[in-house]
């Protein structure tokens, strides 16, 4: 096994991890096309959208776990929330996740950037402010999170991403939650997601065990640093991170889609 190609793979897990606990994504909206497009680029051979999309599922599983719980002792996870929007997204995120091995990569890709797209949109649309913060007393639309969840949960488990990326905006924009309750919320919401679209993937057939080791290292360690950082940033910096990190995906997916 070649050690540039392990490093490789682990600088990927890192960063995406690291991100990942940070703004409260699974990291996926960064390793996919950093699994899709570095790897070729210095050499080694490529992995399919079905292998990266396997990949990236099972190492969000890992990296969210690892978040969720250096954001536990907090009190920003709120339980309600993640109830209504964690039972609805596990059984989309595994039927997506199952389903994806009788699509071509094209279709993968082509979900992946339209989930990307959507959530840049809402990243720019106005938000709650977060100067009460109060979780215990939070009130939110119980059927539009659940309906809301089902669908981003298909649309994720097809690309093994868990959804988070368009979560937190859907949160912080529909269901206006505040930041850092949307924030550690959904990293539980993703550990949930992530297990339905793991266990789909490993049903399909897609997953790489070396890989997906190398990846889960990684995880475990960047993750939890990334959440500690986060408990210190202001939220307005955590949403121009997050909006950012997204904004840039779309633009090169759909680049390489459409050119």
């Amino acid at each position: 096994m070649d050690i540039g190609w392990i490093v490789t793979l682990f600088a990927i897990g890192f960063i995406g991890s690291f991100i990942s606990g940070m703004v409260g994504i699974g990291g996926s909206i960064i390793k996919y096309p950093m699994l899709l497009y570095i790897p070729p680029a210095l050499g080694f051979a490529a992995f399919t959208a079905q292998e990266v999309s396997a990949v990236s599922a099972v190492q969000v599983f890992f990296a969210t776990l690892a978040g969720m719980l250096a954001f536990r002792k907090e009190g920003f996870i709120n339980k309600s929330l993640v109830i209504y929007m964690g039972v609805a997204i596990v059984m989309g995120s595994f039927a997506g996740g199952y389903g994806s091995k009788y699509l071509p990569d094209g279709a993968i890709n082509l979900t992946y950037a339209v989930l990307a797209l959507i959530a840049a949109v809402m990243m720019f649309m106005p938000k709650k402010g977060d100067l009460a913060e109060n979780n215990a007393e939070l009130a939110f639309n119980k059927p539009l999170a659940a309906f809301t969840a089902a669908v981003i949960g298909v649309m994720s488990g097809i690309v093994g991403a868990a959804g988070a990326f368009i979560t937190v905006p859907v949160m912080l924009v529909l269901l206006k939650i505040p930041t850092r309750v949307a924030i550690a919320s959904s990293l539980a919401i993703t550990f949930i997601s992530s297990i339905g679209s793991t266990a789909g993937k490993l049903m399909g057939g897609h997953m790489l065990l070396a890989p997906s080791i190398i990846m889960i290292a990684a995880s475990m360690i960047a993750s939890p640093i990334g959440a500690k950082l986060s408990k210190r940033m202001n939220v307005k910096v955590l949403q121009g991170i997050l909006a950012a990190l997204i904004v840039g995906t779309v633009i090169k997916i759909w680049l390489d889609l459409l050119v």
